[in-house]
């Protein structure tokens, strides 16, 4: 095996620690001897430890990982720190059955969930137990594996805490509850989202975390380029007008969303009004409805109501049909800057769904002030990534044969990764910001292509362009880049 380079100490404020190792060791060993297993690297597992000439324990995390085991010295404060936040009060790290471990169960997965930053938690029931699955990155990981034993306890452990009916296992259910790491009051709270949903095996769970209060909602923090940040900050200075935030499920138009209305409130007192299914992140000054699947608040009513409430700024979670249109409309022209979503794959194609829907081509033209089309790639990590000369297969691949020996990037996976070579998420956007040229062809229902021809001529780049740019940059990969060429 190769050598490998680790810091001594290392700075655990600077790692990112895969929590599965962890949950194998006992709390009291992990605790008592200060130990914090934080991933693995070339089939080793790297464990910070208080100190690194404890053989006994080293022996200890080898029986109860199963892995070799390379030690590297950290701080006494920082590993006493790391493992109360993560174990909190926990007794036992690998519950077995009963009612008080899936109790511990639960908040061992969360706690996993947290670390990994995960943004769902999936519990899926099948002949050979309970797999429990987290999303990182937009990606499902297997986390592990339990027995089917534990499933009916550990489901009503949740539906408990979600506020559920745990009798009812026949019928799908939604509920939610708000965690903090530890369960210490200082920790940030965490807004958990819960579904049920029976299936042949069991019951499937999905949990969605929904950090509260993140900071990193900022336009500046999405991935935009210096002119498209330029640009979308103009666009939210204007008074009135609609900003549609364009791409599939999945690929961040709520998070843009979000960002937006945080520039909003901080560049001006604004009376801000949201409709959401659901609302996912509570922003203090803006007024959310959340709408319910009864009569009482349901989508069209709040919509409706919206405009005797003397608003400066609406967003609509989705502009989904005709009257979700009409209102964003007349709010745009009658002196209100309206933000929402459409379900299309490029900036210039909300042109075309608008039309599909009804919308006249020359109220388009007066009322469009931003389409902005997105995507989301994974980040590498800027700790281990390595330059290198792009093959003739891979410019190819990518329809850009002059990229042939310009240098791309890629990683190998470190500690500050968690040795997975990719953290976190940036966008990838295409901005259409109509000028005059660009309006007089969509008031006129030109083609689509005379739309986009004009957008490269004025020097406007596609999502490509902009992923295109992000490789040579070594924010991400080309085959991360490759994974959502079919959509752009």
């Amino acid at each position: 095996m190769n050598e490998l380079k680790l810091p001594d100490p290392v700075d655990l404020e600077k790692v990112r620690i895969d929590p599965a190792w962890l949950l194998r060791l006992p709390a009291t060993l992990a605790m008592r001897r200060l130990i914090l297993p934080l991933c693995v690297l070339e089939e080793r597992l790297v464990v910070a430890m208080a100190d690194p000439s404890d053989v006994a324990a080293i022996e200890a995390v080898k029986r109860s990982c199963g892995h070799e085991v390379v030690a590297i010295r950290a701080d006494q404060g920082q590993l006493r720190r790391h493992l109360l936040r993560i174990l909190g009060d926990s007794r036992s790290a690998m519950p077995t059955s009963g009612g008080d471990d899936a109790v511990a169960l639960a908040d061992d997965i969360l706690r996993a969930a947290m670390l990994r930053q995960a943004s769902d938690i999936h519990f899926d029931p099948g002949r050979d137990g309970l797999l429990v699955r987290l999303r990182v990155d937009g990606v499902l990981e297997d986390f592990m594996r339990l027995p089917t034993s534990i499933q009916p306890a550990l489901s009503s452990r949740i539906k408990v805490m979600a506020g559920l009916d745990i009798a009812e296992r026949r019928a799908p259910q939604d509920g939610g509850f708000v965690w903090r790491m530890g369960g210490a009051a200082e920790a940030a709270p965490c807004d958990v989202r819960v579904a049920t949903l029976p299936i042949r095996f069991g019951e499937k769970i999905t949990m969605r975390l929904l950090e509260s209060g993140r900071d990193r909602l900022t336009l500046d923090a999405l991935g935009l380029s210096e002119e498209g940040l330029a640009s979308f900050a103009r666009i939210l200075d204007r008074p009135h007008g609609l900003v549609l935030l364009t791409g599939p499920t999945g690929s961040g138009k709520t998070t843009t969303l979000y960002a937006a209305i945080r520039r909003l409130l901080s560049q001006a007192e604004l009376n801000i009004l949201t409709v959401e299914d659901p609302v996912e992140y509570e922003i203090g000054g803006v007024s959310q409805v959340e709408v319910d699947s009864g009569d009482k608040v349901n989508f069209a009513k709040a919509l409706r109501s919206l405009l005797r409430h003397d608003p400066d700024v609406i967003m609509i979670g989705e502009i989904r049909d005709r009257e979700s249109l009409d209102t964003a409309v007349k709010a745009s022209l009658t002196g209100h800057l309206v933000l929402s979503t459409l379900h299309t794959n490029d900036a210039v194609s909300a042109v075309t769904r608008l039309a599909d829907m009804g919308l006249a081509a020359h109220m388009i033209a007066a009322t469009l002030r931003l389409s902005a089309a997105q995507r989301l790639v994974r980040r590498l990590c800027p700790h281990c990534r390595e330059g290198y000369a792009i093959s003739a297969a891979e410019a190819g691949a990518l329809d850009r044969p002059a990229l042939e020996g310009e240098t791309a990037w890629r990683s190998q996976g470190c500690l500050c990764c968690a040795g997975r070579s990719l953290s976190g998420r940036t966008g990838i956007f295409e901005l259409m910001v109509p000028d005059t040229e660009v309006a007089s062809l969509i008031a006129a229902s030109a083609p689509i292509g005379d739309i986009i021809a004009c957008l490269r001529s004025q020097g406007v780049p596609s999502l490509a362009d902009d992923a295109i740019r992000k490789v040579l940059a070594g924010e991400t990969s080309i085959d991360e880049i490759l994974k959502i060429t079919v959509d752009i």
